[in-house]
Parts: structure tokens; sequence; C-alpha cells
């Protein structure tokens, strides 16, 4: 192990601890007093650094003279799932680990936790089952890092996140672990808002992040709105709607009104996407898809010289790279 960090300790030998990630210099400690923090770790026969030469651990029992004593990092291997991913991250962020995660903080990882969400959702979009289990490692790795940096700082472990949520989860299942019942998805998600609220004691739609892109938090807005019975009797009510926007739209055109008329037009056409059960994003993103790969078809047909084109001309071969 290439570790090259050595960690000064000068803490009371009852507080003696070893970072069992890294190389250690303890020094100014009596042999004995070495000897009672490792040995039970290490055993009496395990080689240490020293500066006089004991090759065993157990040469220093009941030596009163002080030594600096080396402890190399522990070559144990990590114990594997969930652990394992602990045991690493730990080792990264602790005493001879990478310079880069020890730089990092909850705001620089923000951008991470973003790309990786979005890198796992291409591959469940894709169907390839070998690149989801990839991203999901990634995506995983996210929070733990999150919480043991807080640990590494003296705060909360990724234990007392997975205690929190599992907490949570139970309270919001009652019809699982408690009395209560539901009989079908819409039900159990009444509970779960109910349940919510009486815990947070706040709006229904506090709890929508705004740091959601805008036609996702708008879908889940609406949804949650709908589930406490404000929404529309049925679709008719949101065609209307949507021709309704549309006209107030074309009115506030050349006005100062029109960013805020075509929001209430784009937040129609998401509750009309609801009402299909067709999630926006989602849609949206494939639209996306959609006109690119047309869009390349066209330039590829028009040689890569589109503005030496008409529309007439770059229509015709739009409709053409639809139908193929």
């Amino acid at each position: 192990m290439d570790c090259t960090v050595a960690c000064q300790v000068h803490v009371a030998p009852l507080l003696l601890t070893v970072d069992e990630r890294a190389l250690q210099v303890f020094h100014g400690f009596r042999g004995r007093e070495v000897y009672a923090a490792l040995a039970e770790r290490y055993g009496k026969t395990a080689g240490i650094e020293c500066e006089r030469p004991f090759t065993l651990l157990g040469e220093l029992e009941g030596l009163d003279e002080r030594f600096e004593v080396r402890v190399a990092p522990v070559r144990d291997d990590h114990p594997g799932g969930i652990y394992g991913l602990v045991h690493i991250v730990d080792r990264l962020l602790g005493p001879g680990g990478c310079a880069w995660d020890q730089a990092q903080t909850h705001e620089s990882l923000r951008s991470c936790m973003v790309e990786e969400t979005y890198e796992l959702l291409d591959a469940i979009e894709a169907g390839d089952a070998e690149a989801m289990m990839e991203e999901l490692g990634d995506v995983l790795l996210q929070p733990v890092m999150h919480a043991q940096m807080d640990s590494r700082d003296g705060g909360p472990s990724i234990d007392t996140v997975a205690r929190t949520v599992t907490e949570k989860l139970v309270r919001r299942h009652p019809h699982v672990f408690g009395d209560a019942t539901a009989a079908s998805a819409d039900e159990v998600l009444k509970n779960w808002d109910a349940t919510k609220r009486s815990e947070k004691g706040r709006s229904l739609l506090a709890g929508v992040s705004r740091s959601l892109p805008s036609l996702q938090r708008a879908h889940e807005i609406g949804t949650r709105a709908s589930r406490v019975g404000f929404d529309w009797p049925s679709v008719e009510g949101v065609w209307a709607k949507l021709e309704e926007e549309t006209e107030e739209l074309r009115e506030a055109w050349d006005t100062e009104r029109v960013g805020e008329e075509l929001g209430d037009l784009l937040f129609t056409v998401v509750n009309l996407a609801r009402w299909a059960g067709v999630e926006p994003e989602g849609a949206l993103r494939a639209q996306n898809d959609r006109f690119t790969a047309r869009f390349a078809r066209v330039e590829a047909a028009s040689g890569g010289d589109m503005k030496g084109r008409s529309i007439e001309e770059l229509e015709a071969l739009w409709n053409e790279a639809k139908g193929s």
C-alpha cells in the first residue's frame, strides 16, 4: 500500500486510537501504552517499526521507555456489500486517502448526484441491465460520500441515515407495520401524504423540491394536489383549460405578461400529460431525441449546407426523415 502520510498522535493513552486506513506515527508514548492500544487488534507477534530494534509488538509489553512507533496500514480486505463501500469511502476520506475526495464538500458534490442520476435514467430507458447495475452503484456512492464526510467531521454516519429512513418507512406504511388499511396504491399515497403532513405540519406541496426539473416539479405538484381532490372532474376540463390558456397567451403575446401566460399554458399541458398517464419529463426527453435524430438526417441529406436551402426544401427533407 502506497500510503505515506504520517499522523502524529498526542493524546492520553486511554484515548489513543488506531486509524487502520493509513500509516500512523505514535510518538512519545511508553512502550506498554502502545502495546495496550495495539496488541488486541494486531496481536503480540505483529511486526512494527520502532526507534529501537524491536520487531514484534509483544516486545513493548511492560516497558516504560518512550518510543516512536510506526503502524502500517491494515491490509485486510474490505467486508464486501454496502459496508465494503463504506470502508472504501472511509479509506478515501481518511489519512493517506485521496486528495480529490478529501477536498469535496456537500455543495461541490451536488452536480455529481444530478449527473449520476441522469446516467442511471439513460441506462433504464435503454434497457441496458449491465449499465444500469454500474450506474446504480455510482448513484449509491453519492449518499455514502455525503454521510461519511459528516462522520469524518464528527457528525452522523451512513448508519444514522439508514436508521432514519428505515424509521420513516415504518411510520409511513401503517397498513404494513400497523393497524391501518390500504386496499389500493392510491390509498397508500393518500395515507403517505396524511402522515407526512402530520409529521411536518406544513403544506402538502411544501415538500416538492424546487431543484427538480420544472416539468417534473409541475407534474408532482399536480399529482399531489389531485390526491386531495383538487383536480378537474374529467379530462374534458383539462382540454377546456388548455384552450383557455392558449387564447390568453395569444392575447398577451406582445405584452409583459407573455412569460406568465406561457407558464400557465405549460402547466396545463403537464396536467394533460398527468391525465394521460404520461410522465412529461420523459415524453419531452424522448421528443428531444427524435428531433435530434431527424435533424441529423436532414443535415446529412442536405450535404451539411442547410443555410443554402429554402424552408420548403428543408421541410420536404424533414418529412422524409420522419418516415425513415
